[in-house]
Protein backbone atom coordinates (compact mmCIF):
# COMPACT_ATOMS: atom_id res chain seq x y z
CA UNK A 1 0.00 0.00 0.00
CA UNK A 2 3.10 2.07 -0.41
CA UNK A 3 1.39 4.04 -3.37
CA UNK A 4 -1.66 4.98 -1.41
CA UNK A 5 -1.08 8.50 0.54
CA UNK A 6 -3.97 8.97 3.26
CA UNK A 7 -3.98 12.94 3.84
CA UNK A 8 -6.64 14.21 6.62
CA UNK A 9 -8.14 17.66 5.97
CA UNK A 10 -11.06 18.40 8.75
CA UNK A 11 -13.69 18.33 6.16
CA UNK A 12 -15.83 15.84 4.53
CA UNK A 13 -15.49 15.78 0.84
CA UNK A 14 -18.44 15.45 -1.64
CA UNK A 15 -16.29 15.54 -4.68
CA UNK A 16 -12.75 15.04 -6.05
CA UNK A 17 -11.47 15.56 -9.56
CA UNK A 18 -8.46 15.61 -11.76
CA UNK A 19 -7.03 18.70 -13.31
CA UNK A 20 -7.04 17.43 -17.14
CA UNK A 21 -3.87 16.95 -18.59
CA UNK A 22 -2.67 17.62 -21.78
CA UNK A 23 -2.65 14.11 -23.71
CA UNK A 24 -0.05 15.12 -26.21
CA UNK A 25 2.86 15.65 -23.12
CA UNK A 26 1.91 12.32 -21.44
CA UNK A 27 1.83 14.28 -18.36
CA UNK A 28 1.26 12.51 -14.86
CA UNK A 29 -1.79 14.55 -13.12
CA UNK A 30 -0.77 16.60 -10.49
CA UNK A 31 -3.32 18.85 -9.60
CA UNK A 32 -7.19 17.92 -8.51
CA UNK A 33 -9.95 19.96 -7.05
CA UNK A 34 -11.69 18.66 -3.92
CA UNK A 35 -15.54 20.27 -2.63
CA UNK A 36 -16.73 19.59 0.94
CA UNK A 37 -20.23 18.75 2.35
CA UNK A 38 -21.73 19.18 6.07
CA UNK A 39 -19.30 21.39 7.37
CA UNK A 40 -19.69 25.08 8.99
CA UNK A 41 -18.50 26.39 6.29
CA UNK A 42 -17.54 24.53 2.67
CA UNK A 43 -15.24 25.21 0.28
CA UNK A 44 -13.37 24.64 -3.01
CA UNK A 45 -9.60 23.52 -2.77
CA UNK A 46 -6.65 22.97 -5.41
CA UNK A 47 -3.97 20.43 -4.33
CA UNK A 48 -0.76 19.32 -5.88
CA UNK A 49 0.75 16.07 -5.71
CA UNK A 50 3.79 17.35 -7.54
CA UNK A 51 7.15 16.88 -6.20
CA UNK A 52 7.95 19.16 -3.41
CA UNK A 53 11.39 19.52 -3.30
CA UNK A 54 11.16 22.05 -0.14
CA UNK A 55 9.46 19.27 1.50
CA UNK A 56 12.09 18.04 4.13
CA UNK A 57 12.22 14.20 3.49
CA UNK A 58 12.47 13.25 7.47
CA UNK A 59 8.90 14.82 8.12
CA UNK A 60 7.11 11.79 6.66
CA UNK A 61 5.22 14.51 4.49
CA UNK A 62 6.62 13.53 1.22
CA UNK A 63 4.27 12.45 -1.97
CA UNK A 64 1.58 13.80 0.38
CA UNK A 65 -1.25 16.37 -1.19
CA UNK A 66 -0.74 20.08 -0.19
CA UNK A 67 -3.20 22.66 -0.84
CA UNK A 68 -3.06 24.84 -3.08
CA UNK A 69 -5.65 27.50 -2.96
CA UNK A 70 -9.16 27.25 -1.67
CA UNK A 71 -12.11 29.64 -1.85
CA UNK A 72 -15.37 29.24 0.20
CA UNK A 73 -18.70 27.93 -1.51
CA UNK A 74 -22.04 28.56 -0.37
CA UNK A 75 -24.06 25.65 0.21
CA UNK A 76 -22.38 22.01 0.25
CA UNK A 77 -20.99 21.09 -3.29
CA UNK A 78 -23.11 18.29 -4.30
CA UNK A 79 -20.52 18.34 -7.85
CA UNK A 80 -17.95 19.56 -9.34
CA UNK A 81 -15.92 19.41 -12.78
CA UNK A 82 -13.14 21.02 -14.60
CA UNK A 83 -14.34 23.33 -17.61
CA UNK A 84 -10.77 23.71 -19.34
CA UNK A 85 -7.36 23.99 -17.78
CA UNK A 86 -8.45 27.39 -15.63
CA UNK A 87 -11.70 26.78 -14.71
CA UNK A 88 -13.70 24.93 -12.22
CA UNK A 89 -17.80 24.21 -12.17
CA UNK A 90 -19.50 23.88 -8.79
CA UNK A 91 -23.28 22.51 -8.49
CA UNK A 92 -24.34 23.99 -4.72
CA UNK A 93 -27.46 22.46 -2.35
CA UNK A 94 -28.67 26.40 -2.15
CA UNK A 95 -29.19 25.41 -6.38
CA UNK A 96 -26.59 28.22 -7.43
CA UNK A 97 -23.73 27.19 -10.11
CA UNK A 98 -20.87 28.62 -9.97
CA UNK A 99 -17.21 28.73 -11.93
CA UNK A 100 -14.29 29.36 -10.34
CA UNK A 101 -11.11 30.49 -12.25
CA UNK A 102 -7.60 29.12 -10.62
CA UNK A 103 -5.04 32.16 -11.06
CA UNK A 104 -1.88 29.74 -11.15
CA UNK A 105 0.84 33.01 -10.92
CA UNK A 106 -0.80 34.35 -8.04
CA UNK A 107 -2.14 30.44 -6.69
CA UNK A 108 -5.16 31.78 -5.82
CA UNK A 109 -9.24 30.81 -6.67
CA UNK A 110 -11.87 33.48 -7.88
CA UNK A 111 -15.38 33.33 -9.02
CA UNK A 112 -15.68 33.93 -12.84
CA UNK A 113 -19.83 33.23 -12.91
CA UNK A 114 -22.30 32.29 -10.75
CA UNK A 115 -26.30 31.28 -11.42
CA UNK A 116 -27.55 31.93 -7.94
CA UNK A 117 -31.05 30.25 -8.05
CA UNK A 118 -30.36 27.68 -11.23
CA UNK A 119 -32.40 25.06 -9.69
CA UNK A 120 -35.40 26.41 -7.17
CA UNK A 121 -38.86 25.01 -6.41
CA UNK A 122 -41.76 27.94 -6.48
CA UNK A 123 -41.02 29.16 -3.35
CA UNK A 124 -36.99 28.02 -2.49
CA UNK A 125 -34.37 27.22 -4.20
CA UNK A 126 -33.72 23.23 -5.16
CA UNK A 127 -30.14 21.53 -5.27
CA UNK A 128 -28.55 21.31 -7.72
CA UNK A 129 -27.19 17.79 -8.18
CA UNK A 130 -24.64 17.18 -10.98
CA UNK A 131 -23.23 19.16 -13.74
CA UNK A 132 -21.51 18.26 -16.55
CA UNK A 133 -19.22 20.29 -18.96
CA UNK A 134 -17.60 20.41 -22.55
CA UNK A 135 -16.78 23.53 -22.81
CA UNK A 136 -18.03 26.05 -23.54
CA UNK A 137 -21.28 24.27 -22.59
CA UNK A 138 -22.29 23.55 -19.15
CA UNK A 139 -25.45 20.99 -18.33
CA UNK A 140 -26.93 21.15 -14.70
CA UNK A 141 -29.55 18.95 -13.73
CA UNK A 142 -31.49 19.45 -10.28
CA UNK A 143 -33.60 18.07 -7.40
CA UNK A 144 -36.22 19.97 -9.10
CA UNK A 145 -36.30 17.84 -12.41
CA UNK A 146 -34.88 20.67 -14.22
CA UNK A 147 -32.43 20.69 -17.05
CA UNK A 148 -30.11 23.67 -17.31
CA UNK A 149 -28.01 24.86 -20.58
CA UNK A 150 -25.21 27.46 -19.88
CA UNK A 151 -22.73 28.72 -21.83
CA UNK A 152 -19.42 30.09 -19.93
CA UNK A 153 -18.56 33.62 -20.79
CA UNK A 154 -22.12 33.90 -21.40
CA UNK A 155 -24.78 35.46 -18.37
CA UNK A 156 -28.12 34.08 -19.59
CA UNK A 157 -29.42 30.58 -19.16
CA UNK A 158 -28.81 28.82 -23.18
CA UNK A 159 -31.63 26.39 -22.62
CA UNK A 160 -33.88 25.03 -19.96
CA UNK A 161 -35.97 21.76 -19.92
CA UNK A 162 -38.61 22.45 -17.45
CA UNK A 163 -40.34 19.64 -15.58
CA UNK A 164 -37.57 17.27 -17.45
CA UNK A 165 -38.39 15.04 -14.75
CA UNK A 166 -41.22 14.82 -11.88
CA UNK A 167 -38.38 13.25 -9.84
CA UNK A 168 -35.23 14.48 -8.54
CA UNK A 169 -32.32 14.02 -11.08
CA UNK A 170 -29.33 12.66 -9.28
CA UNK A 171 -26.78 12.51 -12.06
CA UNK A 172 -26.41 14.04 -15.86
CA UNK A 173 -23.37 13.14 -18.67
CA UNK A 174 -22.83 13.35 -22.44
CA UNK A 175 -23.39 10.48 -24.23
CA UNK A 176 -22.74 12.58 -27.72
CA UNK A 177 -22.06 16.49 -28.38
CA UNK A 178 -25.77 17.29 -28.25
CA UNK A 179 -27.24 14.29 -26.37
CA UNK A 180 -27.05 13.70 -22.86
CA UNK A 181 -28.08 10.87 -20.21
CA UNK A 182 -29.73 11.54 -17.01
CA UNK A 183 -30.34 9.06 -14.10
CA UNK A 184 -33.01 10.09 -11.37
CA UNK A 185 -34.47 8.49 -8.15
CA UNK A 186 -37.21 5.85 -9.70
CA UNK A 187 -34.48 4.27 -11.34
CA UNK A 188 -34.79 5.31 -14.75
CA UNK A 189 -32.04 6.19 -17.04
CA UNK A 190 -33.61 9.02 -19.74
CA UNK A 191 -31.75 9.81 -22.91
CA UNK A 192 -32.27 13.33 -24.35
CA UNK A 193 -31.08 15.10 -27.17
CA UNK A 194 -30.77 18.76 -26.79
CA UNK A 195 -31.05 19.69 -30.51
CA UNK A 196 -35.02 18.99 -30.49
CA UNK A 197 -35.86 22.07 -27.96
CA UNK A 198 -38.21 18.66 -26.87
CA UNK A 199 -39.45 18.51 -23.28
CA UNK A 200 -39.41 14.99 -23.08
CA UNK A 201 -36.99 12.53 -23.43
CA UNK A 202 -35.90 10.23 -26.55
CA UNK A 203 -35.71 7.46 -24.76
CA UNK A 204 -36.07 6.21 -21.14
CA UNK A 205 -34.54 2.50 -20.15
CA UNK A 206 -35.78 1.25 -16.54
CA UNK A 207 -34.95 -0.96 -14.37
CA UNK A 208 -37.33 -3.62 -14.20
CA UNK A 209 -39.85 -3.94 -11.02
CA UNK A 210 -38.05 -2.15 -8.00
CA UNK A 211 -37.75 1.66 -8.49
CA UNK A 212 -34.50 1.83 -6.75
CA UNK A 213 -33.01 5.03 -7.47
CA UNK A 214 -29.72 5.58 -9.45
CA UNK A 215 -27.04 7.46 -8.00
CA UNK A 216 -24.56 8.03 -10.90
CA UNK A 217 -24.12 7.31 -14.20
CA UNK A 218 -20.87 7.07 -16.65
CA UNK A 219 -20.01 6.77 -20.36
CA UNK A 220 -17.74 4.26 -22.30
CA UNK A 221 -14.92 5.88 -23.64
CA UNK A 222 -14.62 4.06 -26.61
CA UNK A 223 -17.90 2.61 -26.89
CA UNK A 224 -21.01 5.32 -26.49
CA UNK A 225 -23.54 2.91 -26.64
CA UNK A 226 -22.06 1.46 -23.45
CA UNK A 227 -23.31 3.06 -20.30
CA UNK A 228 -22.48 2.08 -16.22
CA UNK A 229 -25.13 3.25 -13.86
CA UNK A 230 -24.77 2.47 -10.02
CA UNK A 231 -27.89 3.07 -7.00
CA UNK A 232 -29.11 3.50 -3.88
CA UNK A 233 -28.98 -0.62 -3.52
CA UNK A 234 -25.36 -1.24 -4.62
CA UNK A 235 -26.27 -2.76 -7.41
CA UNK A 236 -24.01 -2.00 -10.96
CA UNK A 237 -25.54 -1.82 -14.04
CA UNK A 238 -24.15 -2.10 -17.27
CA UNK A 239 -26.66 -0.37 -20.46
CA UNK A 240 -26.58 -0.92 -24.23
CA UNK A 241 -28.36 1.82 -24.96
CA UNK A 242 -29.04 1.21 -28.60
CA UNK A 243 -31.16 -2.06 -27.53
CA UNK A 244 -33.46 -2.99 -25.04
CA UNK A 245 -34.95 -0.49 -22.20
CA UNK A 246 -33.53 -2.35 -19.63
CA UNK A 247 -29.69 -3.28 -17.99
CA UNK A 248 -28.00 -5.75 -20.21
CA UNK A 249 -25.85 -6.65 -16.88
CA UNK A 250 -26.57 -6.37 -13.07
CA UNK A 251 -23.40 -7.26 -10.77
CA UNK A 252 -23.53 -6.88 -6.93
CA UNK A 253 -21.07 -4.29 -6.14
CA UNK A 254 -21.66 -2.84 -2.53
CA UNK A 255 -23.31 -2.87 0.82
CA UNK A 256 -24.97 0.69 0.24
CA UNK A 257 -25.59 3.10 -1.98
CA UNK A 258 -23.25 3.29 -4.75
CA UNK A 259 -22.27 7.33 -5.61
CA UNK A 260 -19.79 7.45 -8.63
CA UNK A 261 -19.09 4.86 -10.88
CA UNK A 262 -16.33 5.93 -13.81
CA UNK A 263 -14.64 3.87 -16.57
CA UNK A 264 -10.99 4.55 -16.94
CA UNK A 265 -11.10 7.33 -19.38
CA UNK A 266 -8.24 5.82 -21.74
CA UNK A 267 -8.02 2.07 -20.79
CA UNK A 268 -11.96 1.50 -20.43
CA UNK A 269 -11.79 -2.29 -19.62
CA UNK A 270 -11.04 -0.83 -16.06
CA UNK A 271 -13.95 0.76 -14.24
CA UNK A 272 -14.44 1.97 -10.40
CA UNK A 273 -16.87 2.55 -8.50
CA UNK A 274 -17.24 3.98 -4.45
CA UNK A 275 -19.74 3.71 -2.16
CA UNK A 276 -21.52 4.82 0.93
CA UNK A 277 -20.08 1.42 2.50
CA UNK A 278 -16.87 2.74 2.53
CA UNK A 279 -15.10 0.72 0.01
CA UNK A 280 -13.67 1.33 -3.12
CA UNK A 281 -13.66 -1.02 -6.00
CA UNK A 282 -11.32 -1.38 -8.95
CA UNK A 283 -12.95 -3.27 -11.29
CA UNK A 284 -10.95 -4.82 -14.41
CA UNK A 285 -12.66 -7.67 -17.14
CA UNK A 286 -10.03 -10.45 -17.51
CA UNK A 287 -10.62 -12.96 -20.00
CA UNK A 288 -10.03 -16.62 -19.90
CA UNK A 289 -8.44 -16.52 -23.77
CA UNK A 290 -6.34 -14.92 -25.80
CA UNK A 291 -8.54 -12.18 -27.35
CA UNK A 292 -8.74 -9.09 -25.76
CA UNK A 293 -11.85 -8.94 -23.74
CA UNK A 294 -13.61 -7.11 -25.92
CA UNK A 295 -13.21 -9.54 -29.05
CA UNK A 296 -15.01 -12.16 -26.82
CA UNK A 297 -18.47 -13.46 -27.28
CA UNK A 298 -20.91 -13.71 -25.12
CA UNK A 299 -21.00 -16.46 -22.48
CA UNK A 300 -24.14 -18.19 -20.91
CA UNK A 301 -24.19 -17.21 -17.44
CA UNK A 302 -26.68 -16.27 -14.68
CA UNK A 303 -25.44 -12.19 -14.25
CA UNK A 304 -26.74 -11.21 -17.69
CA UNK A 305 -30.48 -9.90 -17.72
CA UNK A 306 -30.56 -10.71 -21.27
CA UNK A 307 -28.86 -12.19 -24.65
CA UNK A 308 -25.70 -9.85 -25.00
CA UNK A 309 -25.33 -10.07 -29.09
CA UNK A 310 -24.66 -7.14 -30.99
CA UNK A 311 -27.57 -5.80 -33.02
CA UNK A 312 -27.70 -6.14 -36.55
CA UNK A 313 -25.13 -3.99 -38.56
CA UNK A 314 -22.63 -2.68 -36.65
CA UNK A 315 -19.39 -4.15 -36.37
CA UNK A 316 -20.63 -7.83 -35.14
CA UNK A 317 -17.72 -9.01 -33.64
CA UNK A 318 -16.76 -6.41 -31.28
CA UNK A 319 -19.28 -7.13 -28.15
CA UNK A 320 -17.72 -5.24 -24.99
CA UNK A 321 -16.29 -7.24 -21.69
CA UNK A 322 -19.08 -5.45 -19.82
CA UNK A 323 -21.95 -6.22 -21.79
CA UNK A 324 -21.56 -10.00 -20.41
CA UNK A 325 -20.42 -8.94 -17.04
CA UNK A 326 -20.22 -12.37 -14.56
CA UNK A 327 -17.81 -12.17 -11.73
CA UNK A 328 -18.60 -15.29 -10.96
CA UNK A 329 -16.72 -16.69 -13.52
CA UNK A 330 -14.01 -14.51 -12.97
CA UNK A 331 -14.45 -12.90 -16.20
CA UNK A 332 -14.64 -9.66 -13.73
CA UNK A 333 -12.27 -9.15 -11.12
CA UNK A 334 -12.51 -6.93 -8.35
CA UNK A 335 -9.86 -5.15 -6.03
CA UNK A 336 -10.82 -3.15 -2.94
CA UNK A 337 -8.55 -0.18 -3.58
CA UNK A 338 -8.63 1.16 0.10
CA UNK A 339 -6.16 -0.30 2.74
CA UNK A 340 -9.57 -0.32 5.46
CA UNK A 341 -13.37 0.35 5.37
CA UNK A 342 -13.72 3.62 6.30
CA UNK A 343 -16.68 5.82 6.54
CA UNK A 344 -18.49 6.43 2.95
CA UNK A 345 -16.31 7.09 0.11
CA UNK A 346 -17.94 10.07 -1.93
CA UNK A 347 -16.26 10.47 -4.74
CA UNK A 348 -13.26 8.72 -6.81
CA UNK A 349 -11.61 9.94 -10.11
CA UNK A 350 -8.67 8.43 -12.74
CA UNK A 351 -6.73 9.91 -15.02
CA UNK A 352 -3.53 7.74 -16.34
CA UNK A 353 -2.16 5.91 -12.99
CA UNK A 354 -4.08 7.98 -10.38
CA UNK A 355 -6.61 7.77 -8.46
CA UNK A 356 -7.68 10.31 -5.68
CA UNK A 357 -11.00 9.76 -3.98
CA UNK A 358 -12.71 11.62 -0.97
CA UNK A 359 -14.63 10.45 2.35
CA UNK A 360 -17.01 11.35 5.07
CA UNK A 361 -13.91 10.20 6.94
CA UNK A 362 -12.68 14.36 6.27
CA UNK A 363 -9.41 12.19 4.04
CA UNK A 364 -8.47 12.28 0.60
CA UNK A 365 -6.91 9.34 -0.45
CA UNK A 366 -4.19 9.32 -3.68
CA UNK A 367 -3.07 6.26 -5.16
CA UNK A 368 -0.20 6.81 -7.64
CA UNK A 369 0.25 3.02 -9.37
CA UNK A 370 -3.08 1.37 -10.21
CA UNK A 371 -2.46 -1.33 -12.51
CA UNK A 372 -4.55 -0.31 -15.43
Amino acid sequence: MESINAKYVSQKISKTRWKPVSHSTLQQPEIFATGSWDNEENKISLWSIGNHENVAMDDGNEGDPQVLCEHKHDGDVLDLQFLDQDRIVTASSTGAVTIYRHHPNTQTLSVSQHWARAHRYPCDSAPCTSVVCSSPEIVTVGEDGRIVVFRADHEGVVQTIENADSSTIHAVTYLRTTEILTVNSIGQLKMWDLRQHSKSPSQIFSLSGDRVPLHCVDRHPNQQHIVATGGQDGMLCVWDVRQGNSPFSLMEAHSAEMWEVHFHPTNPDHMFTCSEDGSLLHWETSSQSDLPSFLQGNRNNSMISRSAMPSAGGNQSIISAWLSGDSSKSRLETTHMLPSQTLSVNSLDVLGHYLVCGTDGEAIFVHRQIPV
